[in-house]
């Protein structure tokens, strides 16, 4: 274990996450991330880049199925001992669940028959019970599922993109809690980094396309939980 004075030192010296959405690109690059992360004690730098397996699109192979993607995100739980991290990969992953239900009910698929890994998390059984309720009757956890259907019909892309993104943002931030100068503060920045990352990739119509142009490629004729919502 680290002294922790070491992340003290650590968070004290990376520059604050800019308002999301308005920033143009992360307030430092990724190398210049790494190298500062370099501090981590390796328990840590571990548990830091299972994380970032689990829930960067970029790190998930196309041609993974559901089953695959599921089994890799509960393997990154049962090994990651910090609770907190634990909790962000969950809400990070229940957001993409809701996101793969909603396109799966919009191409008129079926629920998920009971017993298939199609999602992960606390609402995978409650989502296929209510499968035709807009939200899944989930309002008061998700309150933005309804918006998030509205735009998905309406093929509103970049907006939906904005959305999901926002939630993710929150989720992150909410965990961050008391954590200022710890393993988890630093866990909570790499998540935010890469939300302002994703973000700063898209731009007006060009932005569009090439969601659509990525959608299309990795999700083909199945929904899969990794490769649709990206949050």
């Amino acid at each position: 274990m680290k002294d922790p004075n070491v992340y003290i030192m650590l968070m004290s010296s990376l520059p604050s996450p800019e308002a999301l959405f308005l920033a143009k690109r992360p307030p430092l690059s990724r190398l210049k991330l790494d190298r500062r992360l370099r501090v981590l004690a390796p328990e840590h730098a571990r548990a830091l880049r299972l994380t970032e397996k689990v829930v960067h699109w970029g790190d998930i192979p196309l041609a993974a199925t559901d089953a695959e993607l599921v089994a890799r995100a509960k393997m990154a739980a049962r090994e990651i001992e910090n609770e907190t991290v634990r909790l962000l990969i969950r809400d990070r992953l229940e957001i993409r669940t809701c996101m793969a239900a909603l396109r799966r009910r919009l191409r008129g698929e079926p629920a998920p028959a009971s017993g298939t890994d199609w999602g992960f998390g606390r609402w995978t059984r409650h989502i296929a019970r209510n499968w035709t309720e807009t939200s899944f009757r989930l309002d008061a956890v998700f309150p933005w599922l309804r918006e998030a259907d509205k735009l998905l019909k309406d093929g509103e892309s970049l907006p939906l993109q904005r959305l999901i993104l926002q939630q993710a943002w929150k989720s992150a931030k909410r965990r961050k809690g008391a954590h200022q100068y710890d393993f988890e503060a630093v866990v909570v920045y790499v998540l935010m980094w890469n939300i302002v990352d994703r973000w700063g990739r898209y731009d007006g119509e060009k932005a569009v396309e090439r969601f659509d142009r990525l959608a299309e490629a990795a999700l083909g004729d199945h929904a899969k939980l990794f490769g649709e919502g990206r949050a």
